[in-house]
């Protein structure tokens, strides 16, 4: 079994954007879907290893509010996934201790899927173990806005609007900030993900395609977390 960094250096928040399953599965001749199928899997075994580590908060990238524009029939397999999902993987869940958290727009969402997520927060409220927040129908920009017209509903004025006013009001209010930021499937950008929660966030980005996405996979990356010198801002010391 596979060993994971010094509990000192485990982030306690990691983000993922999970990116690779049609390629994943164009490269074994078999639809995207299933792809999309064989990366559930992944992510229950991500969620397991998390556990196993330490981290308290687990923030992924299901379905982005661009994906819209996919080709229809991928976009309606993935609404119904979600229902399969939930059914199938609820109860272990709830008995893992996992808490389950919905961000992004429910505009637009079908109501079979809307029923499902909330079925899912509301059977894991009271666990502990592990955050894991799901973002669906999420947009970094989204959030910004619509952050900001929640403060302003709420009567925050132009004087009273600073980073930690609006902090409040965003999707992840409830969580610290990504201090880990993993994006699988070899490309090197974060495509609109927790663009004010990453602002410090240290970056991996792997070739693994997110399928193939295992415990040793995770360890690598947090392997490369903990050898990194996270100052905010600040100076090394040797330099001052």
């Amino acid at each position: 079994m596979s060993t994971s960094p010094a509990r000192i250096q485990t982030p306690r928040h990691v983000a993922i954007v999970m990116d690779g399953n049609g390629r994943w599965a164009r490269r074994r001749l078999m639809p995207r879907m299933v792809g999309h199928k064989y990366g559930v899997d992944a992510l229950v075994r991500c969620i397991d290893a998390c556990i196993e580590r330490g981290i308290e908060y687990l923030t992924v990238f299901a379905f982005s509010s661009e994906n819209w524009k996919r080709p229809e029939e991928e976009v309606s397999g993935l609404m119904g996934l979600v229902s399969v999902v939930v059914s199938k993987y609820l109860v272990k869940m709830i008995g893992d201790g996992v808490r389950i958290r919905i961000i992004g727009d429910r505009v637009g969402v079908p109501e079979s899927v809307l029923r499902a997520w909330d079925d899912a927060e509301a059977r894991t409220r009271n666990n502990t173990r592990i955050t894991v927040s799901v973002a669906f129908n999420y947009g970094g920009r989204w959030d910004v806005v619509q952050a900001a017209r929640r403060a302003m509903l709420d009567g925050v004025g132009p004087e009273a609007l600073d980073e930690e006013s609006l902090s409040r009001y965003m999707s992840l209010a409830y969580a610290p900030d990504p201090d880990l930021f993993i994006r699988t499937g070899g490309e090197v950008r974060i495509s609109n993900f927790l663009l004010w929660q990453l602002a410090y966030a240290e970056m991996v980005f792997t070739d693994c395609l997110w399928p193939d996405f295992d415990p040793a996979a995770l360890d690598v990356a947090l392997a490369d977390y903990a050898r990194r010198d996270r100052r905010y801002g600040r100076i090394k010391p040797e330099a001052v």
